[in-house]
């Protein structure tokens, strides 16, 4: 469910009543925890969190025109989805983050690739999220981006 909204204040106003207090919060959270460099923006139909162009000029591989994307939240039909691309990319990230879920929720932790879906907006440990949001900076994500890419692309040229 994307918004076709061009910025933050308009998508937060199309939240249902019943998940602004819990995405305002998330969206808080992120804001006070993630490192200086990181921009937020609407990007794909949600609330991103990207590194800017000025800051890596040669943005998102898939479309250069967008800047390289780290988070995103997003209000879903069902659900809110936290995306973290980090958590896709590093292995280390990951298995730190599914240790740590059940010390901080008693929700079975429901996760795609980069997607942490909360069914329940009271079962978002927002601490946790808050601890995750610190862990990376926009150096280390751009790094961890363009060696997983130049590996993608190298794997790609050999076969």
């Amino acid at each position: 469910m994307q918004s076709k909204t061009t910025n933050v204040t308009d998508y937060l106003k199309e939240l249902p009543a019943e998940r602004v207090q819990a995405f305002t919060k998330l969206r808080d959270t992120i804001l006070k925890n993630i490192p200086k460099g990181f921009e937020e923006c609407m990007s794909y139909g949600m609330i991103g969190y990207v590194v800017p162009h000025k800051t890596y000029p040669a943005g998102y591989h898939c479309d250069p025109s967008l800047p390289l994307g780290f988070i995103s939240i997003a209000n879903q039909k069902n659900f809110i989805a936290f995306y973290h691309m980090g958590i896709y990319s590093d292995p280390k990230l990951l298995n730190w983050f599914v240790t740590e879920f059940p010390k901080h929720s008693k929700a079975k932790l429901d996760m795609g690739k980069s997607c942490i879906r909360f069914k329940k907006p009271e079962d978002i440990p927002v601490e946790l999220i808050a601890e995750l949001c610190k862990k990376m900076t926009p150096k280390e994500w751009i790094a961890l981006y363009e060696g997983l890419f130049i590996q993608s692309k190298s794997q790609k040229t050999k076969k």
